[in-house]
């Protein structure tokens, strides 16, 4: 769990995201992990206007078919052919790339580093079912049929409608939103739109959980390249600024009594808007961890856009989408883009800042909440970008 101490805002607007590089996603036949990392390396190289000999930070995610697991930077770093100063690879499911975007920003504020690449590529669509696996901590679970990641968002989905009345069909207004964004959204994996009724027609998961209340599982990679706000500003694009961030945990499992509502989702978020100086009321667009329909719920619910238990109804009348009070995962989130564990929703927040999205752009919009979590419901993270 977080501390308590309230966090430093040293970090304000200090540092920035210079670069994002992002390969197409889906089935995509022949690609590999690594080439799909090293081509988002060079989008994002290409999109801050830097060189490859610019970098002297290197993160990275191994894929869920990577074989070179936590050796997964030194691979890489060879690959690319950089040898960088400060290095290394993280895996925390969908906590990762936010928790890799804080330790380049933290890195660089310590002058251990001056821009950072941190880098993500998965063929989970063609590499087989990595994500069919017994859930939690404890593999006995798998005998009670606790298998993948739908069956914890199951028991929250079901714990939530349980508590506070929360419906299917509130759940399939988050679907229904990401799918309209997806639409506008020329890269992404699923771009016809859906209905509330397509959502309740499809058939089930792990009850009460649809399949239109999963995630996609994708090929693709990314990359997201941080530097300090002042170098970042006499590069290409214009910065994204850095100003809130925070990460939250825990350990335990079943044998936590609120585990079903991710708890500490709330203290990394609380984190994140201390040290930006802002509110709930002060975010203009939302790009919110969507594995499950009621993720999103949840994340509304904890960031105190609406009250515990609320979710539901504040995802009706179009809320979520372009347009409604707060325009959540533009892009098409990880329900309709792509799954990339998280990685897109961090693009997704600097391209809206930078207004370059197009016909999918939130008017005026100057703050973004970037949220990530992964595991059996174990980490969490926030992140709030500034148009610079």
């Amino acid at each position: 769990m977080a501390g308590t101490d309230t966090p430093s805002a040293a970090l304000r607007d200090r540092l920035a995201i210079a670069g994002v590089g992002a390969t197409p996603q889906g089935k995509l036949d022949d690609r590999t992990p690594l080439d799909l990392g090293i081509e988002a390396f060079r989008l994002a190289l290409d999109d801050a206007g830097l060189r490859k000999g610019d970098i002297d930070g290197l993160l990275t995610m191994p894929g869920t078919t990577s074989p070179e697991a936590s050796l997964h930077y030194l691979r890489f770093g060879e690959a690319v052919g950089i040898d960088p100063r400060y290095t290394g690879s993280m895996t925390m499911g969908g906590g990762t790339a936010g928790a890799l975007v804080q330790m380049a920003a933290l890195a660089i504020n310590a002058g251990l580093a001056s821009a950072v690449a941190c880098v993500f590529g998965d063929t989970a669509k063609t590499g087989g079912s990595r994500f069919n696996r017994a859930s939690g901590g404890e593999m006995p679970w798998s005998l009670w049929g606790m298998m993948g990641a739908a069956a914890n968002s199951a028991l929250a989905a079901d714990r939530h409608m349980h508590r506070y009345g929360t419906t299917s069909r509130q759940l399939a207004e988050v679907a229904v939103a990401c799918r309209h964004h997806a639409s506008l959204n020329p890269q992404a994996v699923m771009r016809e739109p859906i209905t509330v009724d397509d959502h309740q027609a499809s058939r089930w998961i792990v009850r009460p959980l649809r399949l239109l209340d999963c995630c996609l599982i994708s090929d693709g990679g990314v990359c997201v390249i941080v530097t300090s706000a002042e170098r970042a500003r006499e590069l290409k694009q214009p910065p994204v600024l850095i100003s809130g961030l925070g990460q939250a945990y825990t350990t335990r499992n079943l044998e936590r009594e609120d585990w079903w509502s991710v708890p500490h989702q709330r203290d990394a978020l609380r984190d994140a808007f201390r040290m930006a100086g802002v509110t709930p009321q002060d975010i203009d667009v939302a790009q919110l961890y969507d594995n499950f329909t009621i993720s999103v719920l949840l994340w509304l619910e904890h960031a105190g856009f609406c009250a515990e238990g609320e979710g539901g109804s504040f995802v009706e009348g179009g809320r979520i989408r372009l347009g409604g009070a707060l325009p959540v995962n533009t892009a098409g989130g990880n329900l309709s883009e792509s799954y990339m564990e998280g990685w897109l929703h961090i693009v997704e927040g600097v391209r809206q800042m930078r207004g370059a999205c197009g016909p999918r752009q939130v008017t005026d919009a100057e703050l973004c909440l970037v949220t990530g979590r992964g595991m059996a419901l174990n980490c969490a993270n926030a992140m709030i970008l500034r148009r610079g």
